[in-house]
């Protein structure tokens, strides 16, 4: 049996699709298929028409043919086999069986012809396996993209330890230049590390609301003093912690962009927060008041995957980091928003009275330089309260399994850098994300998808994700991670001023305000 040809062919003999599979030239198949309609009679009960070359086997579809041109030496039998797989694919790719149907979808019925038939001879296929055959996508394509993705993130990588490296030599320049921390190294004084061991105590009333409040932490208070001048700091000679290697040159770096981009690669600085990178010490600009005061909270929220939270709880501190010791004997008033679900407490070295009645946080004893940082917590099991809550879906649907996330953020705050980091089974290659509202990022080590935001204000309240990925237990998708930070508190502490102990003008201070995630997670 050989196949010559597989058409299709208007009654009035226009030819819509036709499929070659012998060598023969354009007129003469013209010529076959123009002869068709003059030979169909009308009223016959057969559908095949032979000539003294070819035999043709038909099939009427509607207004149209389908139509398999033979020789005469064919098998009719498996011909019409043949005709009747044929009959059944065209009507799987044509959304239309008309003229304009089959000229809009050609190619996809070509290439469907070509699975059935191959050098004229019949293939023992089915139609959900021509199906399948049609909608394989190229690995080696897919290997190809893996890898330019792989250099890109490795040079992006590359990138911002560089980056890294040069804000910190900034940094430890920028101290060591400093006229004012030089002057101080006469008083003569390191580091001064205080810890004390905390006392629970019970807030009468007063500015801080209502209630008493109990806690468990302890404080670290830091005085600093700079080194002399033509001296770096300890800091400075000793290696940077957590980096495995040091990249001498920089040229090779701009070489592989380079090649990158006369590959035709698009190269985009991506900005995407890092591991621990929520914590603001770390990415803080260098202290330049005499007296810097860090509000800081840290959340740990457990919500449950069908909905609802099993834990909320925030924990936060007010922290001192003073440049001289002399500014040490001091005095802050603070003021709160009045939260009354926050439960504050302080040191039993401090006057408690004083801070019960006038809001001040000051030592029993005046002479001694201010140690103690204010703590306090919060409870709660309103999800109202929550910042971010996440919902997943994950759902199988034949082969594949389609996993659907979406956030919602509250208005309470402006959240920065969030990670939602997704456990994946393990995968031979990364997960097709359909639809996503900001970026992406696959770690095959760990095999975690991260989604990333940079920003979620008034106009991102919520967005979604939809990605793909082979079947799997919906467990496998859980327990689901998030990290983010923001620039305001549950407790909107303040500080008002700072009041010296030995008189004069009040020291200059800054504030920072800080909330950031301990434990974020959907279990």
């Amino acid at each position: 049996m050989v196949v010559l040809a597989a058409s299709i062919v208007s009654k009035s003999g226009k030819i819509l699709v036709s499929r070659q599979f012998v060598d023969m030239s354009r007129i003469r198949i013209e010529g076959l298929l123009a002869a068709f309609p003059k030979l169909v009679g009308t009223g016959k009960q057969h559908t095949y028409v032979e000539t003294e070359n070819v035999r043709y086997v038909y099939q009427p579809i509607e207004a149209l043919y389908l139509l398999l041109v033979t020789n005469k030496q064919s098998n009719i039998l498996e011909d019409l086999e043949t005709l009747r797989l044929l009959s059944k694919l065209v009507p799987e790719y044509s959304y239309s069986l008309d003229e304009e149907g089959i000229c809009k979808t050609a190619f996809e019925l070509l290439f469907a012809f070509d699975e059935v038939i191959s050098l004229g001879h019949k293939e023992n296929v089915t139609v959900a396996q021509v199906k399948q055959y049609c909608e394989m996508e190229s690995h080696e394509e897919k290997l190809h993209k893996l890898v330019v993705q792989s250099k890109i993130n490795e040079t992006k990588d590359v990138m911002k330890r560089k980056a890294s490296e040069i804000d910190k030599s900034k940094i430890e320049k920028n101290r060591g230049d400093k006229g004012g921390f030089m002057s101080l190294q006469s008083m003569g004084s390191g580091r001064i590390e205080s810890s004390f061991s905390d006392m629970s105590i019970s807030s009468g009333g007063g500015g801080f609301g209502s209630g008493s409040g109990f806690g468990l932490a302890t404080t670290d208070v830091e005085t600093f003093s700079s080194k002399s001048k033509g001296r770096p700091p300890s800091s400075a000679n000793a290696p940077p912690k957590g980096l495995g290697m040091q990249l001498g040159k920089s040229q090779r770096t701009n070489q592989f962009l380079e090649s990158l981009k006369a590959e035709g690669e698009v190269i985009l600085e991506d900005v995407k927060p890092i591991a621990g990178q929520s914590r603001a010490a770390a990415a803080a600009p260098p202290l330049t008041d005499p007296i810097t005061l860090t509000v800081e909270e840290k959340i740990n929220v457990s919500l449950k995957r069908d909905g609802g939270m099993s834990n909320f709880d925030v924990q936060g501190t007010l922290s001192l980091q003073i440049l001289n010791q002399e500014d040490g004997l001091i005095q802050v008033q603070i003021e709160t928003g009045g939260n009354p679900g926050i439960l504050f407490k302080t040191h039993p070295n401090m006057n408690k009275e004083l801070f019960t009645h006038e809001n001040i946080l000051g030592l029993k004893d005046p002479n001694r330089p201010f140690p103690q940082a204010k703590l306090w917590r919060m409870q709660s099991a309103d999800e109202s309260m929550v910042p971010l809550t996440i919902n997943c879906w994950p759902s199988v649907s034949g082969n594949e399994t389609y996993v659907s996330i979406e956030y919602e953020a509250s208005t309470m705050f402006d959240l920065r850098n969030v990670v939602i980091s997704v456990p994946l089974p393990a995968l031979r290659e990364a997960p097709s994300v359909r639809q996503i509202d900001g970026e992406w990022r696959y770690d095959s080590r760990n095999s975690v998808l991260e989604w990333t935001i940079l920003l979620i204000d008034n106009s991102n309240r919520s967005g979604s994700m939809e990605f793909v990925v082979p079947p799997a237990d919906s467990s496998s998708f859980f327990p689901i991670s998030v990290r983010f930070s923001a620039t305001s508190t549950y407790s909107d502490l303040k500080v008002v001023n700072i009041i010296p102990l030995r008189g004069g003008a009040p020291p200059k201070f800054s504030q920072r305000t800080v909330l950031i995630t301990e434990n974020y997670q959907v279990v």
